[in-house]
């Protein structure tokens, strides 16, 4: 299999593990102070960028 269908399948299957997880951790800040809420959504709205960079690269990266 080439790189490229693997990658997106993994990154698919990926970002929704990701979203699940964020989610059900989201949980325990929703009743928190706001400020809290805010560092969580922005923290995890960002670090999901890092590993599809880092899966985009390895898909684009030639054999050898």
């Amino acid at each position: 299999m080439s790189r490229v269908p693997l990658a997106f399948l993994l990154g698919i299957l990926g970002f929704l593990a990701y979203v699940g997880i964020v989610v059900a951790l989201g949980d325990f800040v929703v009743h928190r102070h706001w400020m809290l809420q805010f560092v969580y959504y922005a923290a995890v709205g960002i670090l999901w960028v890092w590993p599809a960079k880092w899966l985009m690269f390895w898909a684009a990266r030639k054999n050898g």
